[in-house]
C-alpha cells in the first residue's frame, strides 16, 4: 500500500530580496519582521543572509524566503546572482543618511539590470525614530522618489517595530494579486484555444 503523499504545508513560495546601500538597517528589518527582534548592535552582512517566515494573506500560506544583501561594493557581484527569481524587492534607506537616499537611484538600476520584468518594488524609508534633528530626509522627499519610480512607499523603524510587517505584507499582496492574475489569464487563453468548435479531442 503506497503510502500518500504528504500535503504542503504552504499554498505559495514567495521569493523577496532587501537591497540598499550598507547600515541602512535591512539585517534588522528582517530580524524584526522574521524573529520579533531587534539588535542596535551593527552586523555587517556578507554576501548573502535568508530566512523563512511563514504568513498567510488572503486565506493563503505563503512561505516566504527573504534574502538579505551586502550593501558594499565589494558584494555587489555576488548579490547580482539573487535578483533572478526574486518576485519582490524592499529597496531600503535610512532617513538620517542622506547618500543612502540618493543611492536608492543606482539601486534602481541594479534592478532594472538583473531582476526579472515585472518585478514588484517598495521603498522603504528606515529609522523613523531618529530624533527629529537627525533627520535629513522627509516623507514629502521619499514619497515623490517612490512616486518617480511608481512604487509604494512605506516609512519603517525595525527598532519601534513600526510598519515592517505592514511592508513586507504590502509586498506579498502584490505579488499573489500578480499570480492570481496571470492564472485568470492563463486560463481565459487556454479557454479561448479550446473554443473554436471541432476540436480534435
Amino acid at each position: 500500500m503506497s503510502t500518500p503523499t504528504p500535503r504542503k504545508k504552504y499554498d505559495h513560495l514567495v521569493k523577496l530580496l532587501l537591497i540598499g546601500d550598507s547600515g541602512v538597517g535591512k539585517s534588522c528589518l528582517l530580524l524584526r519582521f522574521a524573529d520579533s527582534t531587534f539588535t542596535s548592535a551593527y552586523i555587517t552582512t556578507i554576501g548573502i543572509d535568508f530566512k523563512i517566515k511563514n504568513v498567510e494573506v488572503g486565506g493563503k500560506r505563503v512561505k516566504l524566503q527573504v534574502w538579505d544583501t551586502a550593501g558594499q561594493e565589494r558584494f555587489r557581484t555576488i548579490t547580482k546572482a539573487y535578483y533572478k527569481g526574486a518576485q519582490g524587492i524592499l529597496m531600503v534607506f535610512d532617513v538620517s543618511n542622506e547618500d543612502s537616499f540618493v543611492n536608492v537611484t543606482n539601486w534602481m538600476e541594479q534592478i532594472k539590470d538583473n531582476a526579472s520584468l515585472g518585478v514588484k518594488i517598495i521603498l522603504l524609508a528606515n529609522k523613523v525614530d531618529v530624533v527629529a534633528e537627525e533627520r535629513v530626509v522627509s516623507k514629502s522627499m521619499g514619497e515623490q522618489l517612490a512616486a518617480k519610480f511608481g512604487v509604494k512607499y512605506f516609512e519603517t523603524s525595525a527598532k519601534d517595530d513600526h510598519n515592517v510587517g505592514e511592508s513586507f505584507l504590502a509586498l506579498t499582496t502584490d505579488i499573489l494579486d500578480e499570480i492570481v492574475d496571470d492564472k485568470q489569464e492563463d486560463a481565459l487563453k487556454l479557454g479561448e484555444a479550446g473554443g473554436g468548435g471541432g476540436g480534435c479531442c
